[in-house]
């Protein structure tokens, strides 16, 4: 018996050994396929556009490229930074970090500005290095690659310390191309404020520099053509010719954007400049005039007196400045879509409504076109434009604003409502209501093709045809049907926790946002000679076209990372078959990697915490989690 009680003594000491270490595996991830330990605590993780995860730690910034065993750079010039002391350029592989107080007097605390290349693992520029005390502005202009600074540089000559300065750099070559001061070094007289008050615009043979007492136009060589008195200038954009310049003033609270126009000799062209109400948010030079979007905030004021919150569309005359329109069209709240046509301007609001205005002002629809809030989708399609907002969806003709569709799908306001064209089958696929909707192209007439209902009430936020028919995805549902509607499989996995949830971005989401990106930021960076109109209308469903339109325009900008972007985006995405998913395994969170046609899972990755901090590159095929306050691992999900 004694035997027989220390055996079985035994063998319970052995399972709760089991237990203990099967627990004790359980919070441990999975054996990475690189390990980067950064030696400092782990503040943020921000995954770029390139692929490349930026970590800001205790002592400033380091780059992960998951195909490189060791970072590819570590900046720790400036110690640790806020979030707001790190810019990341959209569209670029740039990021300009800021130190100190953003001053424009002379004297006060110094400033610190560094722009790098988070591709290469570059740093382009440095202040300390190039002996700026202080530096007013630091901006990447595009497509030229070069970097602009205005400040006070050190110099062991006699007053030019004290006197505020402009710099070019080339990015490729990282070398000084030029540089001039603002004023005469040592210059008797009133002391005047030549503090620079937005971004300059590099031209082909000068550069306009913005500043308190005026436009300033600069030679290559450093020598000054003219000068305006147009003072506070934010922000200039030229023509394709570069000989017609127009600039934006804005006022101190906002209400108003001044803009003037200026000769290539720094001549005013119009009698008066334009006052338009609000924030110039859009501007677009057109054969027929100027396009100006402006948005109006109340400020949250109460007051009767107070402007509207909504947007106000104009037409200028490019030679006088007048508005071409005798009546502005209404909108009723901001302008969420804008696209140049051949005939006119199409704009959609986010509060609901579409409508069309040709050049010379007519209202080319029959009358405004009603629409549910919160327009996702404006794009063209072969029946004629597709809108699909919060609420409903339709095809209206281009050209009239008739619906094809006899009427329009209406449905529960959705946070995401997720659509394709079937075009073996000739039809719109729409999932919204929990059902998807199938409406044939040709006839319109609108039929429920299946029941689609997620697990925690979540809406599919993705679906696309597959070989094998209709896929349909949400964070934590995924969904095959056949082209009958029949379902294939529904492969559910529990949320850990809303509050666990990483930023996971999709293939294609990537490729439309990084459209959207490199269209934002040449329209914000003002500098857009020779990157063409940013207001196209796109065509449904095709993001390879939008891949291809992101992957041309890296690929136009001379630089071996902005040619890495371009493969990049014109490269099929590691992992296009695979849905990746955080949700509760067998023992512990982890990410799990399931395939698309099958809805099996095909790779486990057991995460360390219940609240894991992660993000996944889908196009490249890449996990980045933080293992602990320092450290992070990186898979490879593609295997």
């Amino acid at each position: 018996m004694k035997t027989q009680y220390i055996k079985i003594k035994n063998l319970l000491m052995l399972i709760v050994l089991l237990i203990s270490s099967t627990s004790i595996l359980a919070q441990k991830a999975e054996q990475p396929d690189k390990t980067y330990d950064l030696g400092a605590n782990i503040n943020e993780m921000t995954l770029t556009v390139g692929g490349i995860l930026v970590a800001a730690t205790n002592d400033g910034l380091v780059g992960i490229d998951p195909k490189k065993n060791t970072p590819i750079f570590t900046f720790n010039n400036f110690g640790k930074l806020k979030p707001e002391e790190t810019d990341f350029v959209p569209g670029t592989p740039y990021i300009i970090v800021s130190q100190g107080a953003d001053s424009k007097f002379a004297g006060l605390a110094k400033t610190k500005r560094a722009v790098i290349d988070y591709v290469q693992g570059t740093v382009l520029f440095n202040s300390e290095n190039d002996n700026w005390n202080q530096v007013y502005t630091c901006n990447v202009v595009l497509p030229q690659n070069k970097i602009i600074i205005s400040g006070l540089q050190k110099s062991d000559q006699k007053f030019e310390s004290q006197v505020p300065k402009i710099a070019v750099y080339d990015i490729v070559s990282g070398k000084q191309d030029f540089s001039f001061f603002l004023d005469k070094p040592g210059r008797v007289g009133i002391a005047k404020d030549f503090s620079v008050t937005g971004a300059p615009l590099l031209l082909k043979n000068s550069i306009l520099i913005p500043t308190a007492q005026g436009i300033l136009s600069m030679s290559h060589k450093g020598e000054e053509q003219w000068q305006t008195k147009i003072k506070g200038v934010n922000w200039m954009v030229a023509d394709d010719t570069e000989k017609e310049i127009y600039a934006f003033e804005g006022t101190s609270n906002g209400a108003n954007t001044r803009i003037h126009k200026i000769s290539s000799s720094g001549t005013e062209l119009w009698n008066d400049d334009r006052k338009v109400k609000g924030n110039v948010v859009n501007f677009e030079i057109l054969p027929q005039g100027l396009a100006v979007v402006s948005d109006k905030s109340d400020g949250g004021s109460n007051s009767v007196f107070s402007a509207k919150n909504e947007s106000e569309i104009a037409f200028l005359d490019a030679k006088t400045g007048e508005d071409l329109w005798d009546k502005a069209p209404k909108t009723k709240g901001y302008v969420q879509h804008f696209y140049i046509m051949d005939d006119g301007i199409l704009f959609g609001i986010q509060q609901g409504g579409i409508n069309k205005i040709s050049f010379d002002g007519k209202t080319l629809f029959k009358k405004p076109l009603k629409t549910g809030e919160n327009i996702m989708v404006m794009a063209h399609t072969p029946q004629g434009l597709i809108y699909i907002t919060s609420e409903d969806a339709n095809i209206v003709n281009l050209e009239t604003g008739d619906q094809i569709w006899d009427k329009p799908l209406k449905y529960r306001s959705a946070t995401s409502v997720a659509s394709t064209f079937d075009q073996a089958n000739n039809r719109y696929l729409i999932a919204a209501d929990g059902k998807i909707m199938a409406v044939d192209a040709k006839s319109g007439t609108v039929s429920d093709l299946a029941k689609c209902e997620f697990d925690e009430k979540e809406d599919p936020n993705l679906m696309e045809i597959r070989k094998n028919g209709i896929f349909l995805s949400s964070d934590q549902n995924m969904s095959l049907l056949n082209f009958d509607g029949k379902e294939n499989y529904h492969a559910y996995y529990k949320s850990p926790g809303r509050s666990t949830f990483g930023k996971i971005v999709g293939g294609i989401a990537a490729v439309a946002s990084t459209a959207m990106a490199v269209s934002m930021s040449a329209r914000a960076g003002a500098n857009r000679t020779g990157m063409g109109s940013m207001n196209d209308l796109s065509s449904y469903n095709d993001y390879g076209k939008e891949a291809k339109r992101a992957a041309d325009m890296f690929s136009g900008i001379a630089s071996a990372s902005f040619d890495y972007l371009s493969k990049r985006f014109k490269a099929t995405s590691a992992t296009e078959n695979s849905q990746f998913i955080l949700t509760k395994l067998d023992d512990g969170v982890g990410l799990v990697k399931v395939n698309k046609d099958s809805g099996k899972v095909e790779k486990e990755i057991l995460l360390m915490d219940k609240k894991p901090e992660y993000e996944v590159d889908e196009q490249g095929g890449f996990l980045f989690y933080k293992a602990n306050d320092k450290t992070i691992y990186a898979y490879d999900l593609s295997k």
